[in-house]
């Protein structure tokens, strides 16, 4: 099992200054005691993530601090993206990383995300696809066709070329049929609790790794990494009185996410009606959702049973979630113990 860092803050619309102080000094903390990566999204529009509009440019700092670490997008949406300029860009980062660079690659969801590539927002999936197949192409150094100013067709290769001869791929996936096509191509998936059960989960990454095995990969060769908000301490009850309030305001940034739990427990809903005291009532009844197998939040001893259970059902990356609203002091604090959490796991075998 190993640990990355995954950061999707809320404070995309604050104003004060060092805004990214926390994932800068993280990432070299996660450097420097052999975390496998730093996963930063790309986002759009909204305070909810909106500290990353675009993973490359973050990643290109990441690159100037730290030295082993691999810098991941977690993920790039593609559809909203030209295939040159992703190889392009990223192929700075892989050299200014000496060669670190992963990336997950996402469809999209949110339709006024498009106004970036609108003619994209109805096959986004497919263009996703059949970009990444591209990407993969330039990568290597392979020459593709495009329409140029004029509409006459031209070939072009991408520069600089990347250190990697290959680069990594993982697909985010939520639905049951992105694992499965994440298997066809041979690719790695990020994935997350947010939507789903851990028993939904098992049974996805069992499609996964059966559709690995028919396209001819090793199924074991696939890795699956799971974000989940992370904090660990040595007191359960203290630590549920830190982390409450600051996870239910950040539950309130994307309230859809709150809405969608709603839906699957049967909690109504009606907008019309809906006060401040039952939204905060829901939000509390979220967090203790969360907070039961669904987030490395607890002692070391909680937090180690939730993972080896993940690690037996086919989870091979713990992405801690670390910028959900916690101050800095608390975050470094909780950091000395998801070490100490790293390096016993990383001691143990799945009996």
């Amino acid at each position: 099992m190993e640990f990355s860092l995954f950061y999707f803050s809320g404070d995309g619309s604050t104003t004060q200054s060092d805004k990214y102080h926390l994932l800068l000094e993280t990432a070299k903390f996660a450097d420097r005691h052999g975390f496998a990566a730093v996963w930063t999204p790309e986002r759009h529009f909204h305070p909810f993530g909106g500290l990353y509009p675009n993973p490359s440019v973050i990643s290109a700092a990441l690159a100037m601090v730290t030295q082993r670490i691999q810098l991941r997008s977690g993920s790039v949406v593609m559809p909203l993206q030209h295939p040159v300029r992703v190889a392009e860009e990223w192929s700075v980062v892989d050299n200014l990383s000496n060669g670190r660079v992963g990336l997950s690659f996402a469809s999209g969801w949110h339709a006024d995300d498009f106004l970036l590539c609108p003619e994209n927002y109805g096959d986004r999936r497919e263009i996703m696809w059949q970009n990444i197949e591209i990407l993969q192409k330039l990568w290597q150094g392979e020459a593709i066709e495009f329409s140029g100013g004029t509409g006459e067709k031209v070939k072009v290769n991408t520069f600089p070329r990347p250190i990697q001869s290959k680069l990594p791929i993982w697909i985010t996936c939520q639905a049951d049929n992105t694992f499965i096509e994440a298997g066809k191509i041979g690719a790695n998936v990020l994935t997350s609790l947010l939507y789903a059960t851990t028993d939904d989960l098992a049974q996805q990454i069992s499609l996964y790794r059966k559709s690995l095995e028919q396209r001819g990969h090793d199924p074991k060769s696939g890795k699956v990494a799971l974000m989940l908000h992370a904090y660990v301490g040595e007191d359960e009850d203290l630590i549920k009185q830190k982390v409450k309030q600051p996870f239910c305001n950040y539950l309130k940034t994307h309230f859809g996410l709150v809405e969608n739990l709603a839906k699957r427990i049967d909690f109504q809903v009606n907008p019309e009606t809906f006060t401040e005291e039952d939204r905060n009532q829901l939000l509390s009844f979220a967090f203790e959702r969360y907070f039961q197998g669904r987030v490395t939040i607890g002692t070391k001893e909680t937090c180690r049973k939730t993972i080896k259970y993940l690690q037996e059902i086919g989870v091979d990356e713990i992405a801690c979630l670390i910028d959900f609203g916690l101050d800095f002091n608390a975050v470094m604090t909780s950091f000395k113990f998801i070490k100490g959490l790293k390096r016993r796991i990383s001691k143990q075998k799945v009996s």
